[in-house]
């Protein structure tokens, strides 16, 4: 499999045409010296592009790394400082760079708040939470009533702790909705949905108030926490069907 071809199956399922309103640049963001050729043998993955990562992964043997967060964002950059560090740790080593922002955050199943969704055991799942005009979340209900405390526990992996848990609703949580890293604002959503929590990644001080007037239960799991969902999810599903090795590399940002 070329770069080429292992862009397009990433594709087939993420369909980054979905969302036209997403500045990432999704797909391939820096190609290999031969994209048309050169069999990937190895592809490494990782929530961050950066230089550590491009030369971790670089390091085990990988031909792609594949991210949630790419190095490009819609605007046009100078190739200088940090950008250059972060661009010639690709070059210098042939390796590629692929990157899903929005598409894996949404993508059910693959994504990482269906992901999360998977791990809290919510049923009668619907999308919700708009960005741009593009619905990136999911809400639905829990099989039994959960505390705050003990649905974190459940979103989240042994031994990774939530950021904050605010018990600002009731005790026994029902209805959860669900968008990871930086989505503090959607709590608005949340509450007009009338759902006991909201699971996010990063919660922001102006909506403190809000969320504890409003009788809502915040879970702030972790930016990074909360995004290591959907790279695991598309790289179990690659080493399922394609011969090709893989690897997970965890940079934690404590963020």
């Amino acid at each position: 499999m070329t770069l080429n071809e292992l862009d397009k199956y990433f594709n087939s399922f993420l369909k980054k045409e979905n969302f036209p309103n997403d500045v990432s640049l999704n797909g391939i963001q820096i190609q290999n010296s031969a994209p048309a050729l050169k069999e990937i043998k190895k592809v490494v993955f990782a929530v961050d592009a950066s230089e550590e990562t491009a030369l971790k992964a670089a390091k085990c043997g990988a031909d792609v790394l594949f991210c949630h967060h790419g190095l490009f964002w819609g605007q046009c950059e100078t190739i200088t400082e940090n950008v250059y560090k972060r661009i010639s740790a690709f070059l210098k080593n042939d390796l590629a760079l692929i990157a899903y922002h929005i598409p894996l955050d949404a993508n059910k199943p693959y994504g990482n708040n269906w992901g999360l969704a998977a791990r809290a055991g919510l049923t009668k799942t619907k999308m919700f939470g708009e960005w741009r005009g593009m619905t990136i979340g999911v809400y639905g209900q829990l099989k039994t009533k959960l505390t705050a405390e003990k649905l974190a526990g459940k979103i989240l992996l042994p031994g990774e702790k939530p950021f904050a848990v605010l018990n600002f609703g009731k005790k026994d949580i029902k209805t959860v909705g669900i968008i990871s890293g930086g989505a503090s604002e959607d709590v608005r959503h949340a509450v007009d949905l009338g759902l006991d929590a909201f699971v996010t990644g990063e919660f922001c001080h102006e909506l403190f108030h809000y969320a504890k007037e409003s009788k809502i239960n915040v879970i702030a799991g972790g930016h990074y926490q909360t995004e290591t969902v959907g790279v695991n999810l598309v790289m179990k599903k690659l080493a399922k069907e394609k011969k090709i090795d893989v690897e997970f590399i965890d940079v934690p940002t404590g963020l």
